[in-house]
């Protein structure tokens, strides 16, 4: 695979440059850190050499300074809110996310609940963590935030919040998803530490957009079709631009509420130590991209993929045409179309040769491969198979799994467990071949490639299941699906 970010390079400058932060403001910084601490994948696939867990192992290198508030909304608890991908409620995540913390030796200080007014939901969560042994706090709902700047500011805003006790310099404020909270957390301990004579500063840490690269830069182009249900739309920092008469990109959201932070930050410390929204920020990724063509290809094909995955939502009804619409237009904006993505093409190829749903896979070298559905193979499971085959050095004509193990199983799904598709799903195939390695030398060999199959790009003609998604992203591979349903009779 080609790399064009430096992880390396980003765990030094990044962790030195929160260090000079931390010093700046003297006794304590609040860091919000937006965006995920680790399974990163958005990163890792736009900035090839990203790891996704980047954010953390940096983290670790401050781990002697740091400790961790994790923040979930009593609004989110109520409404069970899912995180999509991985399928866990945010109440859960924060369970997940204190545990994964705590097994790399960060210090957890505590869970705040934000948005509070009295759910029951949230007064049972709290019950649970704390027999857990997990300190909580409330931060409570404040009427015409964030614009109320005079109540916000005072014993009836800030003030009536729970105060946070820390013990260390940098505090990082995280959350399981987006809207829970977290910079009203990290603002009202400003107010409450102001109160006890406390010096404190905030930073953000957000990787994207790219503050230093351009506007309509692939990687920055990628991040709006990442957040396209959000509607969030990159910038140029008028506040910065302002006071330096430097562009530099940031996003709406910022942009908007910069005002009411100033008011905020000059009520509480009499003056603001930040000129524009981009100050506030603490992010050094742009200085680390090594070889900004590998990256650029690399986030117009997260582009192409985010636009199939709103297709796929609002065939499923999860998503909303606006999703897909502005999908398109960012594809437009960065010169491409769908047929951007090799496999893409190749697919359609196959399907129009074959008449029958079809999948591709581009590897890392480059080469192409392609499955079509067969009567006892979906099109993922005969495309594992193909691309595992050719990785291994093995003939295409040697069948790893002999039809008569592929048939009962196929039975069993139909006749007793009353599936409507016979044929197997990617995960059935995985199984089967590691029952016949230890029999079978190409088999064995076969199941041996799986660790290349990460990063690579596939693209299938119809909607493929949630199993074989599953199966394709625990191998790291990028996928792409028409939001065409599958016909089980011909499929």
């Amino acid at each position: 695979m080609k790399y064009g970010f430096d992880s390396e390079k980003y765990l030094k400058i990044q962790s030195e440059h929160i260090k000079e932060r931390i010093a700046r403001f003297g006794d304590k910084l609040y860091l919000e850190f937006g965006g995920k601490l680790f399974d990163d994948n958005h990163a890792s696939r736009v900035l090839p050499g990203f790891h996704p867990d980047n954010k953390l192992r940096m983290l670790m290198q401050l781990s002697a300074e740091a400790e961790i508030i994790i923040v979930i909304s009593a609004t989110d608890i109520e409404k069970n809110k899912i995180r999509s991908d991985l399928g866990i409620t945010y109440d859960m995540d924060v369970l997940r996310l204190r545990g994964e913390f705590e097994s790399r030796g960060l210090l957890v200080n505590s869970v705040v609940i934000t948005h509070y007014n009295g759910q029951a939901s949230a007064d049972a969560y709290r019950a649970r963590l704390e027999r857990l042994g997990i300190k909580v706090y409330y931060h409570h709902t404040i009427e015409g935030y964030p614009n109320n700047v005079t109540l916000i500011d005072s014993d009836q805003g800030f003030g009536r919040n729970d105060y946070v006790r820390t013990t260390r310099p940098l505090v990082v404020v995280t959350a399981p998803g987006p809207g829970s909270g977290k910079m009203a957390v990290c603002l009202s301990q400003l107010y409450q530490e102001n109160k006890r004579g406390i010096k404190a500063g905030y930073a953000k840490f957000e990787t994207f957009p790219v503050w230093n690269l351009p506007l309509k830069h692939p990687v920055n182009l990628a991040y709006e079709a990442a957040t396209a249900d959000l509607n969030d739309v990159n910038m140029i920092d008028p506040f910065h631009l302002e006071a330096y008469g430097k562009t530099a990109v940031n996003y709406n959201r910022d942009i908007e509420i910069f005002p009411v932070l100033n008011a905020l930050f000059e009520g509480i410390y009499g003056e603001n130590p930040y000129k524009s929204p981009t100050d506030m920020g603490v992010n050094m990724l742009g200085f680390c991209i090594s070889d900004e063509e590998v990256c650029s290809n690399a986030a117009r094909d997260e582009i192409v993929r985010r636009y199939y995955e709103a297709l796929r939502k609002l065939a499923e009804g999860n998503g909303t045409e606006g999703e897909v619409n502005k999908t398109a237009l960012l594809m437009r904006q960065a010169g491409i179309t769908t047929a951007w993505r090799k496999p893409t093409v190749a697919a359609y190829e196959r399907k129009l040769e074959t008449g029958v749903a079809s999948a591709a896979i581009e590897l890392a070298d480059g080469t192409i491969i392609t499955a079509k559905t067969s009567p006892l193979l979906g099109p993922s499971a005969a495309l594992i198979l193909n691309a595992a085959k050719h990785l291994a050095g093995i003939d295409h004509d040697i069948r790893l799994i002999p039809q008569e193990m592929i048939e009962p199983i196929a039975r069993t799904k139909v006749s007793f467990l009353h599936g409507h598709n016979p044929r197997l799903h990617s995960d059935e195939v995985l199984v089967a071949l590691s029952m016949l390695s230890i029999t079978d030398e190409n088999c064995r060999r076969a199941l041996e490639t799986l660790p290349l199959f990460e990063g690579c790009q596939v693209h299938s003609t119809v909607l493929l299941s949630e199993v074989d998604r599953k199966t394709f992203k625990k191998l790291g591979v990028g996928l792409t699906c028409d939001p065409v349903k599958k016909n089980t009779n011909t499929v």
